[in-house]
């Protein structure tokens, strides 16, 4: 039987030439092409087998030689082993593991002695070319009742299918794709995504990928290879970003996390800007090194690892995440992270997401074996000892003394525009006088901000707002001017700020906020005015409830006394206008 055409095996066809002619990968067509037994087309021995056998003992033989066969036969029993007890996502989590780490073995070797634990590795990481990369069309699968299913394209690595795609014609929602056969396959052929690292789905015009736990809504587009392209979404740009080898396993290894934070287990992998960003930051770190080693910069230079801007809501905390553990699986050394923020909200959500993701344990702040300084004294014991992650709010360094020298300690200064200056920060780089800084942020640096620069230096990654909302990172902020509304003028003040700012800049500190009071301390009671206020709460009340649709609502005040007199009038007018609606109901069924 042919296999017959269609468009979308056109664009399957490119794809596989994609795969074939650019990245160097061996294709196949499987669809009723494909023999069966151990000298067969892919050497499987029927149609439920998702493992290509053949290729995992070449490969798993050539990293780890000269083991007796006991040892590799373990290696594929327990890669394949299967269980009823624990969800897919959990299942996927313990391969990963496995495949990213090593397969641990016991065996007696040829001296008759006992050998534990022995990890046998799968994946040759640092050389890409040396493993087996095969995209294999069309292959049947044999799952649940006998059912059979027939993916468009399955990727293999050293015979283990990490890769899963389905395509669709051009006039076809891309939509469909994820819920007419991807959720299908996941019901029907589930051991196929016991290894999976990657499902992409496209129409060739539109392309996405996400992991085997997220909802279509969270799968996400694939754009750029380097920052600053273009911003494409067709086929050939999400299979080349993705799928070029050493792109490929670097995504594997590094750029992957399982949350477990929302009781449920969910696999994340990281979106272009933040593997673009954080492959960045780290390229920033090895060029720096380079350069000390030639005397090229002082130590002092080394120390600055730049500034991550990335807008807010684009990922920063898993970014830290992706940062950190690269360099820890990456580099020599026992380093240790330092993360420091300036607000409790902050500190509890970063260390949230790093307790969530498993690198950290979920402990309570202060307490023995709490990695979150408690305190100053608390935070100089973090200091005096190992650790591979400590999180402290910067106003715990309120000591002077020196604590250690280490060299491989790197402080992620979290919103590093607001707390770099003052004597706090002072005391942190007093503290740890060899330590390296990034600073993270999610609002731009204002463009005479040189106190930034002098301790963290230069942008070593940008992704804007307007960047986040065209990629779909970020909902899109719309601005509607309603001081007419409200009978309140003042036009020029806005020029004023920013004037102010753009010139004084560079000589506002940490207490930027208390700064600009000062500047415009004739406009403060203008602007914090009852009257005004009073006017303000009443019309934020009236348009949240007659915005046509449903979401939530944040009101950001110029300080926290104006924070506390809006939250009081807010809620007055709230009930105002409740009693207003009962009113009304009740006049209108009567």
């Amino acid at each position: 039987m042919s296999y017959e055409y269609s468009e979308d095996n056109l664009i399957e066809q490119t794809a596989i030439d994609l795969f074939f002619n650019r990245l160097g990968w061996d294709t196949l067509l499987a669809y009723n092409k494909e023999s069966f037994g151990e000298g067969s087309t892919l050497g499987r021995l029927n149609k439920k087998e998702v493992v290509l056998k053949r290729l995992f003992f070449e490969k798993l033989k050539e990293f780890n030689p000269h083991l007796p066969e006991q040892a590799y036969t373990l290696a594929y029993e327990k890669i394949t082993e299967e269980t009823i007890t624990k969800s897919l996502a959990e299942i996927n989590f313990e391969k990963y593991q496995l495949l990213k780490d090593g397969i641990p073995v016991d065996f007696i070797n040829e001296k008759g002695e006992q050998v534990k634990n022995k990890l046998l590795k799968v994946i040759e990481f640092e050389n890409p070319e040396d493993n087996n990369f095969l995209a294999v069309r069309q292959l049947w699968i044999q799952g649940k009742s006998n059912r059979e299913r027939r993916p468009d394209i399955i990727g293999f690595v050293n015979g283990i299918p990490l890769l899963f795609i389905e395509l669709k014609a051009a006039h076809r929602k891309l939509e469909n794709a994820y819920n007419d056969n991807f959720t299908d396959y996941k019901d029907v052929i589930p051991k196929l995504f016991y290894y999976n690292a990657f499902v992409l789905v496209s129409n060739g015009i539109e392309s996405r990928i996400g992991s085997i736990t997220a909802k279509f809504q969270h799968f996400h587009e694939w754009k750029r290879i380097t920052e600053d392209d273009e911003g494409i979404v067709a086929l050939d740009r999400i299979i080349i970003g993705v799928c070029e080898k050493k792109r490929f396993l670097d995504l594997f290894e590094n750029f992957i996390l399982f949350d477990n934070s929302l009781g449920s287990m969910l696999k994340l992998i990281a979106r272009n800007h933040q593997f673009i960003g954080v492959n960045k930051a780290i390229e920033n770190i090895i060029h720096k090194d380079k350069l000390l080693q030639l005397d090229k910069i002082s130590f002092e230079e080394r120390q600055k690892l730049g500034v991550f801007w990335h807008t807010q809501g684009s990922g920063k905390s898993y970014s830290m995440v992706f940062f950190s553990q690269k360099i820890h699986r990456k580099f020599k050394g026992s380093y240790t992270f330092l993360i420091v923020t300036d607000r409790n909200e902050l500190d509890t959500q970063i260390y949230g997401t790093f307790s969530g993701v498993g690198a950290v344990p979920q402990i309570k702040a202060g307490t023995k074996h709490s990695l979150k300084a408690g305190s100053g004294k608390h935070l100089k014991e973090l200091l005096s000892s190992e650790h591979r992650y400590l999180f402290t709010l910067i106003h715990k360094f309120n000591f002077e003394e020196e604590i250690t020298k280490r060299d491989n300690i790197i402080v992620i200064s979290d919103e590093a525009h607001r707390t770099q200056g003052g004597q706090l920060a002072m005391n942190l780089r007093n503290a740890l006088p060899n330590a390296s800084f990034i600073g993270f942020t999610g609002t731009p640096l204002f463009k005479d901000d040189k106190l930034t620069r002098r301790i963290f230096g230069d942008y070593v990654s940008r992704y804007d707002f307007k960047r986040s909302v065209d990629d779909g990172a970020t909902v899109p902020l719309y601005y509607e001017n309603r001081g007419e509304y409200l009978g309140l003028k003042n036009p020029i003040i806005n020029e004023q700020i920013r004037a102010v700012i753009d010139s004084e800049s560079e000589d506002l500190d940490s207490d930027q906020s208390s700064r600009v009071e000062q500047l415009f301390a004739r406009e403060y009671p203008i602007l914090t005015a009852k009257k005004r206020l009073d006017a303000i709460a009443k019309d934020v009340v009236w348009h949240f409830c007659n915005r046509g649709y449903k979401g939530k609502g944040m009101f950001i005040a110029l300080d926290k006394l104006t924070a506390v007199k809006m939250y009081d009038l807010i809620t007055f007018h709230w009930k105002n206008y409740v009693e207003q609606l009962v009113e009304k109901t009740v006049k209108m069924t009567t």
